[in-house]
Order: C-alpha cells, then sequence, then structure tokens
C-alpha cells in the first residue's frame, strides 16, 4: 500500500539524525509511552463513542507510535519493521487453522471454541519461555481486564465454570463472605472478600459474554449524566447543591433515573 510506504518514509525522516526534527530524534521507546497509552485511550473513546471520523484519527496516531517504535528498534539494530509484519502475519495464520488449514475439521466451530484454541496455540508457542499458562498477561493492565484475560486463560484448559448461573451462586456467597467481615469490622478481611466479589462478578460477565470493563464504564457514564443533571436543577434554581439535604438529592437522582 502506498500510503503505508510513504508514512514509514515520513518516519524515517523525521527520525534522521541530521535533517529530522529534534523533537523525534530525541525520543526513546520508554520516552515515548505516556503519549502511547494516551493515543490508545482516545482510540478507545472514538470506539465507544461510535465516532468514525475521530476513530479514523486516532487509529492514524496510534499507527505513528507503532511505527515510530519499530524506527527506533531498527536503529539500535533489535528488529526492522519487516520482522514485525512477518511475525504477526506467521501467528494469525497458525493461530487460525480453521481459515488458513484446508485440512482443518471447522464445522460448527463456534466464537468461544475459537478463543479457547487460540489460547491453547498460544501456550504451545509459548511453552519453552513461559512456565505458567497465566502468564503474559500485563500486570499495568485495568484490574478488571486483567482479571477477565486471566479467566480466559484458565477457561482455555476447562478450568471454568459449565453454567453462568453457578457464577450467581458464587457471586451471593462471595457477598454473605464480605457481609459477615463487615459486621466483624475486619478491615483487612473486608478488602480480601470485596476483591473476591468482584473477581466472581468479572467471572458472571465472562461467561455472559460480556466485558466487564465496558459495562462499569457504560455504569459510570450513566451515574455521571444522572448527577450532572442534578447539579444542572441547582444551577436553573440558583440554589447551592452543598446546601441540599440527602433526602432532596435523593428525590432529584430518582427523577434523574426516569429520565436517563
Amino acid at each position: 500500500m502506498q500510503e503505508f510506504a510513504k508514512l514509514w518514509e515520513i518516519v524515517e525522516r523525521l527520525r534522521d539524525p541530521e535533517t529530522g526534527c529534534p523533537w523525534d530524534i530525541k525520543q526513546t521507546p520508554r520516552s515515548l509511552i505516556p503519549n502511547f497509552i494516551e493515543e490508545l485511550y482516545e482510540t478507545i473513546e472514538a470506539i465507544e463513542n461510535e465516532d468514525p471520523q475521530h476513530l479514523k484519527e486516532e487509529l492514524g496516531d496510534l499507527l505513528l507510535h507503532i511505527l515510530m517504535q519499530a524506527r527506533i528498534a531498527k536503529e539500535k539494530g533489535e528488529f526492522t519493521l519487516q520482522e514485525v509484519l512477518t511475525s504477526i502475519t506467521n501467528k494469525l495464520v497458525s493461530r487460525h487453522p480453521h481459515v488458513f488449514d484446508t485440512t482443518y475439521k471447522r464445522d460448527g466451530m463456534a466464537a468461544e471454541e475459537v478463543k479457547i484454541n487460540w489460547e491453547r496455540l498460544k501456550h504451545h508457542e509459548k511453552r519453552e519461555t513461559r512456565r505458567s499458562i497465566l502468564e503474559g498477561i500485563p500486570k499495568s493492565m485495568p484490574a478488571l481486564i486483567y482479571s477477565q484475560r486471566m479467566q480466559e486463560k484458565a477457561a482455555s484448559v476447562g478450568f471454568d465454570w459449565k453454567e453462568s448461573a453457578e457464577v450467581l451462586d458464587k457471586i451471593e456467597e462471595e457477598i454473605k463472605e464480605l457481609s459477615s467481615a463487615v459486621e466483624e469490622r475486619d478491615r483487612e478481611k473486608i478488602s480480601e472478600e470485596l476483591g473476591d466479589l468482584l473477581f466472581a462478578v468479572v467471572n458472571y460477565a465472562r461467561k455472559s459474554g460480556i466485558d466487564s470493563e465496558a459495562a462499569l464504564k457504560k455504569a459510570a457514564a450513566k451515574f455521571r449524566k444522572r448527577f450532572e443533571s442534578i447539579e444542572e436543577y441547582h444551577r436553573k434554581n440558583n440554589q447551592n447543591i452543598y446546601d441540599s439535604s440527602m433526602e432532596k438529592l435523593d428525590d432529584l437522582w430518582e427523577t434523574a433515573k426516569k429520565d436517563i
């Protein structure tokens, strides 16, 4: 693709030690991390907002960061862009035998089966360097995503609930244990049981085919809209929200729930 080749050429010019951009020349793989993360989250926001124009722009920004990392690695003699492309091409082919291997039996293969098979193939490829199936999940990931990925990997070997309803029973069990810890006023135990409860909730979301991170963000966005409507009520009526009673705030909240 001509556009891709042109973008790579631009990145190379930006990194040219003699004629390139001083800021781009100065960057290292580590120094680019904050901007890389910011672009990733902006891309996610564009997807969640279902804004194709914004997404088109953010995907370009994200691609720029990928090429910058590849260019710096090339300069250091670590690997080339060609090797990056070859690596991902080979990985996609090897982990999709149901698509690229004509001898592979794939009749009636569901999406969930494909995902489990991906994890098994991945573990087989990494068996020489990873002792655990759970390795490879970045610890810096948000806790909900981290938990869901860990559960998915465990499920790839069959360590999983048979039905979603069983997880609901587990959630009820964790709620009882949390209540017991609260009664005992054991702060450390409360923290532990709260974590177990959240982990069980994530498990239910996973079994139900729901992204727990996205579900929580949606709930938070709904809360924000409702709360902002309460603030707007006070502004319109020249009232100070800090002077409102809990009863009044609760009534306004119930009103907001009907509209949002």
